[in-house]
């Protein structure tokens, strides 16, 4: 059974396996129902019983392809619907290493709606109840290639979408009791490389971490008030020297005329 009383309903995407699987476990541990979602229905039944019975909590699942409109839309409405949603965990992502040249054009545009455009859609189902009520968090699952372009431009640019996304969303809750987390993993062994293609052995072993341990230090995070958590992160204060540094930067590129390095 579950250490804690029912906190509400979880929502966890991309929950077949890997992140998604342990954040479903560990959520259900604390208290939670749950409604998995990923495209692999199958397996997700197969977790979501594992769950009832190891913590007595109503498990139910949602087989939707994010990077489908109608399927998106189905989820969309079986949230926003759900007033006993108080958590959304947005990790459902595909990955690779395509360059813009090579790329297909269409795998380009999958990547894009699963990792942008459906995180979009589904934290603004959620967020208008989670306001009304005072009540929820939405954690949206990063990459540190957000601020690394060398594994393909594409996949970077949505990472630092969701990023940029969720620290504006940050800005947008101040004042309520809603929190609101981005979480940047770095190598994390889960099967999502292979899906990418690509080889997480190819990495030192040294920086390569486990699901189990990523999620356990995301929870912390987000139990801590953390907006950005990067576990993998020894020293905090790299990152608000990072994010400190930026919005210094950020302040010096308004001004009424040209910098006078282009002689205009």
């Amino acid at each position: 059974m579950s250490e804690q009383g029912n906190k509400g309903t979880a929502v966890v995407t991309g929950a077949s396996s890997g992140i998604g699987a342990v954040y479903a476990d560990r959520l259900a541990g604390q208290g939670h129902d749950l409604v998995l979602v990923a495209r692999r229905a199958d397996r997700l039944e197969e977790l979501a019983e594992k769950l009832r019975y190891a913590y007595g909590h109503k498990v139910s699942v949602i087989g939707a392809d994010l990077s489908d409109d109608n399927d998106v839309r189905r989820v969309e409405q079986a949230i926003s619907a759900d007033d006993s949603v108080t958590l959304l965990v947005n990790n459902a992502g595909l990955g690779g290493a395509q360059v813009v040249a090579t790329a297909d054009a269409d795998v380009a545009e999958r990547m894009i709606k699963v990792n942008v455009i459906a995180l979009t859609r589904l934290t603004r189902a959620v967020l208008p109840g989670f306001l009304a009520r005072n009540r929820g968090a939405i954690v949206n699952i990063a990459s540190v290639l957000a601020f690394d372009t060398s594994f393909g431009g594409i996949y970077s640019g949505t990472k630092a979408y969701v990023v940029n996304f969720t620290e504006a969303l940050q800005r947008e809750v101040a004042g309520t009791e809603v929190k609101v987390q981005v979480v940047l993993p770095g190598a994390t062994r889960t099967d999502f490389w292979e899906l990418a293609g690509s080889d997480i052995d190819s990495l030192p072993k040294e920086i390569i971490m486990t699901a189990d341990d990523m999620v356990d230090a995301a929870l912390v995070g987000l139990a801590r008030g953390e907006t950005v958590t990067v576990p993998a992160l020894a020293d905090a204060a790299k990152l608000d020297t990072f994010l400190g540094a930026r919005q210094a930067f950020y302040g010096s590129l308004h001004a009424n005329k040209p910098a006078a390095r282009y002689g205009v």
